[in-house]
C-alpha cells in the first residue's frame, strides 16, 4: 500500500463505457480524488461497496470529490456491474495490472490453505495535487463509503 504524503501515480484506464481517463487530467483542479481498489465485480462485498458509493455520490459531489472504482475485470464486466445496480460511479478496468501492481493492491492472498493472486481491498484519497492524504487496506466494503465521506 502506498503511504500518506506519497504522490499518486499516474495512469490511463478505460470506464466501463469504453472512455479513457488519465488521472493526472483530474489533478490541480480544485477536485479530491477516492480510489477504491476492489476484487471483483458483482460480488457481495464488491456490489455493496459500489453502491454505497454511488448512493452518496451526490455528498462527495458537494465535497468536490471524484470517485473512481477500480479491479481487473474488463470494461464489459464493470458495464454489466453498473447496470445490474444502477451505478452513478466510474470503474475504471485495469486488466493488465499495471496500476494495480503499482498503487500495491495486487497481493498474494489465501483461501482454504490455497494461496493465489488478487486485489486487497484497498482505499486512498488523493487531494487536489495528487498527494495521497489517506490511505487503508483495512477496509470494510460496505462501512467504506460513508467512513471514506465523513474524513472528508
Amino acid at each position: 500500500m502506498l503511504q500518506q504524503n506519497t504522490k499518486y501515480i499516474d495512469f490511463t484506464l478505460p470506464d466501463q463505457n469504453g472512455n479513457m481517463h488519465k488521472l493526472s487530467d483530474y489533478l490541480g483542479k480544485g477536485n479530491r480524488i477516492v480510489l477504491y481498489f476492489y476484487p471483483k465485480d458483482n460480488t457481495s462485498g464488491c456490489s455493496a461497496q459500489a453502491c454505497g458509493y454511488s448512493s452518496l455520490v451526490g455528498e462527495f459531489t458537494k465535497k468536490n470529490t471524484i470517485i473512481f472504482g477500480i479491479s481487473k475485470d474488463s470494461v464489459s464486466s464493470h458495464k454489466k456491474f453498473e447496470s445490474n445496480y444502477d451505478l452513478k460511479i466510474t470503474l475504471l478496468s485495469d486488466e493488465s495490472l499495471k496500476t494495480l501492481i503499482d498503487y500495491d493492491v495486487w497481493k498474494e492472498k489465501s483461501m482454504y490453505g490455497k494461496k493465489y493472486m488478487g486485489v486487497v481491498r484497498t482505499t486512498y484519497i488523493l487531494d487536489s495535487d495528487g498527494t495521497i492524504i489517506y490511505s487503508s487496506d483495512k477496509v470494510k466494503a460496505k462501512e467504506d463509503p460513508l467512513k471514506i465521506l465523513n474524513i472528508l
